[in-house]
């Protein structure tokens, strides 16, 4: 295999696929210091990890170096804290003994409970706490941690972790504030604090009779492809670990490792089982060195270029009858668009930017510091527009995203997030002002038409994640906080203007279902069934780290066929290895008539090599190579034309393939996790089942009818 400057001739194997570039691409050794202007400490080739001087042009200011030193990790969170508004006006010492009296209340129930269903205390407790909540609501945190330790429900330290005030305590008490604790709101938080307490609450019926502004056209179907083609980037997941500590504990017991303060229980203090490459490992996050060598690998793996003029800003113009933002039939970016040509023409970012840090280390600054780190090192190695949705580790406290329904300061939590992320797409050149606004007001969601004629609606998934607490509060609202309302008035208006629409998000709506709440995953469908197949063409997401892939039917999937499948939801594997899974990326292939996906390459680098007793990081960065084409990998299998696009028909063919060739699920198994050696096989009728189910799940109530415990490739099967 010849070698040249980084990149590689294709291997025998892959001589028959049309690659979009080159089938290897060797990262050069030592860090590319042009990446940033200036350096807190400099890139020491490599023993060290760089700590390059982030500045924040949202902000206006250099971020400090003690945020992200390896040596100075915080053990608290100075973010401001919220509590809703007492009812009553207590004094210091009546609010005390209140509390104190409600604990001891809480404590009779669950300690008397005996003979009752463990929901039925569980709900009960919460009716005795929830006045603590609204008449001392400062003091419940404590009081939580108090109740979590006498009761044994965690440990000390995971109790302090869960319910301190400036980790989630106080946004317990919000919850046990307004929540209906005796009712469904109940229900699915005991199921949250243990699926011991309360059964996770199925799907409840929804009434569809006046959700939407028109009813389904007659036959609906997308529209014909035009022939031309480009290319597109997905890329998910980054987490990038501006902490990490090179020559650490990579094997660490618990919590995220390559950190000082990471270490290996069953090894005297001290000793390390592991030595953290500069390039990563199974059990932590991205260093700068292994996001720094994917972004390099974008461009030779992708035959495409950073264009001379590259920081020319878009010329966005209105869309054809006003409606939301963006391009006109040309596009938004005008004659001598910096973006055609041998660029990617588009990249979408389906979330995740910052490190499994747990709570007491994170903040607002960290939070604003990977988002700003992150998009400018796309802006330097990417060549067009990023289309970014924001993941649950994308905000702080993590995963907590408040509605707007709740009252005063509270609705606005996380206003600080919104405007920040919406100043920086607009700063690089990637939104223009009005969808810039529109992301300030729909939590980091916009819609706008990009300049190819494509819309792009992302939007916030925290609002149906489950580790997201505020969704606890209205369980009986799919739509609390109004973000699917928006994407109607959006999908109707694309149905009306004749337009194409790819959706992205972070978290999945289905799978094996044990992601999202079951009511606005429920409503996300009949959402995609009402605009599917003439509206919206894919679904984007991302949050396993995996490799999946979902298929949505027609009428919730009570006929599975290629008949009813409507549209596909591709959930994009990670750039961070984290758990136990490659670092990679892809590149689609995708038509601008009807903006199907008619290829895809997915390429990996192998975590392991960094390992080996060969590999020098002195003399070598690391490789990424193509892991696969989905055309090639399936397209045999399930019979189908060359030329015909890789949707939800297609998908539906390959789960059928699948039926009849067990070891082609084997084969989607190994690449979920990017051909990890940490992967389990699937090759036991189990797991072969229930990698076909969940692949027809694009909801909670299609993916939990599914067998569990083989969604993820992170850990051992059951019965493995």
């Amino acid at each position: 295999m010849s070698t040249f400057l980084g990149y590689c001739s294709a291997s025998p194997s892959q001589a028959s696929i049309s690659l979009p570039g080159a089938s290897t691409f060797v990262a050069p050794p030592g860090f590319p210091t042009s990446a940033f202007s200036s350096y807190y400490i400099s890139p020491a080739s490599p023993t060290a990890e760089p700590q390059p001087a982030i500045y924040d042009p949202v902000l206006g200011f250099t971020y400090p170096l003690n945020l992200t030193d390896p040596n100075t990790i915080p053990s608290s969170d100075p973010d401001p804290i919220f509590f809703p508004v007492a009812k009553g006006h207590f004094s210091d010492e009546e609010a005390a003994a209140f509390v104190k009296e409600v604990v001891a209340n809480v404590t009779s129930v669950i300690t008397n409970g005996a003979g009752q269903s463990n929901c039925t205390v569980c709900k009960a407790a919460l009716v005795a706490a929830k006045p603590a909540a609204e008449y001392a609501p400062s003091l419940v945190p404590d009081a939580m941690v108090e109740l979590c330790t006498s009761l044994g429900l965690h440990s000390a330290a995971t109790c302090e972790e869960d319910f301190t005030a400036t980790t989630f305590g106080a946004i317990w008490t919000q919850v046990l504030y307004f929540a209906d604790v005796a009712g469904l709101d109940g229900d699915f938080i005991c199921n949250s604090l243990s699926s011991n307490f309360c059964p996770r609450p199925e799907t409840s019926p929804l009434d569809t009779s006046s959700l939407f502004p028109k009813p389904k056209p007659a036959n609906a179907k997308a529209p014909k492809a035009s022939g031309k083609r480009v290319k597109v980037l997905h890329m998910s997941d980054f987490h990038l670990d501006p902490r990490y500590a090179v020559g650490s504990e990579a094997n660490c017991t618990t919590g995220l490792c390559c950190r000082t303060n990471s270490n290996n229980s069953a090894l005297p203090n001290g000793d390390i089982s592991i030595s953290a490459s500069p390039y990563g490992y199974f059990e932590c996050d991205t260093p700068y060195d292994l996001g720094l060598a994917a972004l390099q690998a974008v461009g030779p793996m992708t035959g495409t270029k950073k264009p001379s003029h590259s920081k020319a800003k878009p010329q966005w113009r209105s869309a054809p009858g006003g409606h939301g933002h963006g391009g006109g039939p040309h596009g938004g970016y005008g004659k001598g668009s910096p973006w055609e040509g041998d660029s990617l023409a588009w990249t979408i970012y389906t979330g995740d930017l910052v490190s499994h840090d747990p709570q007491s280390e994170l903040s607002r600054l960290y939070t604003e510091y990977a988002e700003t780190s992150i998009y400018g090192m796309f802006k330097h190695y990417i060549s067009g527009p990023v289309f970014a949705a924001l993941g649950n580790h994308d905000s702080n406290p993590e995963a907590i995203d408040a509605p707007h329904s709740l009252p005063g300061p509270l609705g606005q939590q996380q206003s600080w997030n919104y405007d920040h992320v919406a100043g920086l797409w607009l700063h690089e050149g990637w939104l223009p002002e009005s969808a810039a606004t529109e992301a300030r007001l729909h939590y980091g969601g916009y819609s706008v038409k990009n300049h190819f004629g494509l819309r792009i609606i992302t939007f916030n998934s925290d609002f149906w994640y489950r580790s997201n607490f505020l969704n606890y509060i209205n369980t009986t609202n799919p739509d609390n906080s109004g973000m699917f309302a928006f994407m109607i008035s959006e999908l109707q208006a694309a149905e009306d203007a004749g337009e194409r629409v790819w959706i992205v998000a972070h978290v999945l709506s289905g799978w094996d279902g044990t992601n999202p709440l079951p009511n606005p995953s429920n409503l996300f469908y009949q959402i995609i069934d009402r605009y599917s197949p003439h509206v919206i063409a894919n679904v984007f997401f991302g949050h396993t780290h995996e490799d999946q892939v979902m298929i949505y039917y027609s009428n919730n999937g009570t006929v599975q066929s290629a008949d009813t499948a409507l549209t596909s939801g591709w959930i994009m594997p990670s750039v961070t290895p984290l758990t136990n899974v490659n670092s990679g990326f892809r590149v689609y292939e995708v038509d601008t008539g009807d903006f199907n996906i008619y290829e895809a390459f997915t390429f990996y680098s192998n975590v392991s090599a960094y390992y080996a007793a060969d590999f020098d990081p002195a003399t070598t960065g690391p490789t990424f190579e193509l892991e696969y084409s989905t055309r090639e990998a399936y397209g045999g299998a399930a019979n189908w034309p060359e030329d015909a696009p890789l949707n939800a028909t297609f998908w539906h063919a390959v789960t059928e393939a699948m039926e009849e060739d067990p070891g082609l699920v084997e084969t989607f198994n190994m690449y979920q996790g990017k051909i990890s050696v940490q992967t389990p096989n699937c090759t036991n009728v189990k797991c072969v089942a229930a990698k076909i189910c969940y692949m027809r799940s694009g909801s909670v109530a299609l993916g939990s009818l599914c067998t569990q415990g083989f969604g993820s490739v992170q850990s051992a099967y059951p019965g493995s």
